[in-house]
């Protein structure tokens, strides 16, 4: 039976793989499989959100469910509405960082987290089997219209010290990339005490500002506007505002491992629990080990970092992409509260956001990627164990342990790729141990 759901729920190519009918059959599947109950819909600013949310909106309906829209959302207000408002579950609209022809839908269980592989498996077989639960026509869902951002803004402020960091009066250059971000970040930020410049702020679908990936190449703009402006940062929302990159105030880019770091660094105390996946940097653990903390790790995926979190009562995590992830606020990456603590380790330590960047350890991190037919992935693997005689972890792919550093071979969870991650001190050792294995992998499929 074909898979629906890749490591972030389903997306695709508008119109190709992601269609009206795609939507509306996963919403009748969704329905069938979590029962009668309201479930919360929302979408990020993608001009075919429409299109995908009605057809959702019909197939929940015609089983029986009530569905609560609460509109263009960024994932993180979705994901914090459907435990509020003591929902059966939650559906999410969006491609995230991928292009704008792209859409996708996520599927929240009622605790607010992306559900786990094993309901996906069982909407999977719903959906494949046309075994929908349709009821009577005078049982059909209704639908209600909800504002819940006010809400999630007021959950993000009372997990930090409001009062301190409005003392300080920060400047933010706040680039939203015009995702679903626009509709909350700013209004936060301002609630915040912080004086906010704007870059990207107004939703279109279209995304003219930038595309919805926050990375080094597309925030030239941002880097340039925190520096004009003498900000105290700057940070960058990808399309669904659940990740947030950061700027300093000279402008330099923060990578997503050294950020996540930064916060272990200041939120993690002896005893307590780190949670990533095994592609992060070792200044994760760094960092976390000098503290007298733990590190767990996990595959690849935001979902699989979440629910390891549940599992070992983390008191942080995330991911070397900018998804962090904050248990005491919500078990899901959350651009919002990655901004608002971020604003109050400055306030408490009285340290600019360069100064907290130096106090962490630096590596270089080297990607690539070689095309795999599916079916050769498992063999690509096996060969490379048995090969080798050095350090292995096997949670995700095969992690190698070198004298120089570490390498990461892992297959796709959402193309038909073999991903290859090398890390080092310096970026010349790392981009060669990576050429060596992506040898080492064409290689093999010769």
């Amino acid at each position: 039976m074909p898979r629906l759901f890749g490591t972030n729920g389903i997306r695709g190519i508008v119109n190709q793989e992601m269609t009206s009918e795609l939507a509306l059959k996963l919403g009748m599947a969704t329905g069938t499989f979590f029962g009668r109950g309201s479930y919360v819909l929302g979408t990020d600013t993608r001009i075919s959100n429409q299109m995908l949310k009605n057809a959702f909106t019909s197939g929940v309906l015609s089983v029986g469910g009530d569905i609560i829209d609460v509109g263009i959302v960024p994932s993180p207000t979705l994901q914090y509405s459907v435990p509020y408002l003591c929902a059966q579950a939650g559906a999410m609209i969006t491609a995230s960082h991928n292009p704008p022809e792209f859409n996708g839908i996520k599927i929240i269980d009622s605790d607010g987290t992306e559900a786990e592989r094993g309901i996906e498996e069982k909407i999977e077989n719903i959906f494949h089997k046309d075994a929908y639960r349709l009821v009577f026509w005078d049982a059909i869902g209704q639908v209600q219209y909800m504002d819940t951002r006010d809400r999630y803004r007021d959950a993000v402020r009372s997990q930090v010290n409001e009062s301190l960091i409005q003392e300080k009066k920060f400047t933010v250059v706040l680039d939203c990339g015009n995702g679903a971000g626009s509709m909350v970040m700013p209004y936060l930020l301002r609630e915040l005490g912080c004086r906010v410049v704007s870059l990207n702020c107004q939703p279109d679908g279209l995304f003219p500002g930038r595309l919805p990936e926050p990375t080094r190449d597309t925030l030239s703009d941002l880097l340039c506007m925190v520096q004009g402006n003498t900000a105290d940062m700057g940070v960058a929302l990808d399309g669904d505002a659940d990740r947030a990159v950061f700027v300093t105030e000279t402008g330099g880019y923060l990578d997503g491992d050294k950020t996540l770091a930064l916060m272990a660094h200041h939120l993690v105390s002896p005893g307590e629990k780190c949670v990533t996946p095994v592609s992060s940097s070792s200044c994760i653990s760094d960092v976390v080990t000098k503290n007298g903390g733990e590190m767990v790790y996990t595959r690849v995926g935001a979902p699989l970092v979440a629910r390891k979190m549940i599992e070992v009562s983390a008191v942080f995590g995330g991911e070397e992409n900018g998804g962090l992830i904050f248990p005491r606020h919500q078990y899901c990456r959350d651009g919002g509260m990655a901004m608002a603590v971020m604003l109050d380790i400055m306030a408490h330590t009285g340290k600019t956001l360069s100064q907290l960047a130096g106090e962490i350890p630096s590596y270089a991190l080297f990607k690539g990627k070689v095309p795999c037919p599916p079916g050769e992935m498992e063999r690509i693997l096996e060969e490379l164990v048995e090969g080798e005689n050095q350090d292995m972890d096997l949670v995700d792919g095969v992690k190698i342990f070198l004298p120089e550093g570490w390498v990461l071979v892992r297959p796709s969870g959402t193309e038909p790729l073999i991903r290859v991650y090398a890390e080092a001190r310096d970026p010349k050792t790392a981009e060669k141990i990576a050429s060596m294995y992506l040898a080492l992998v064409r290689e093999m499929l010769k």
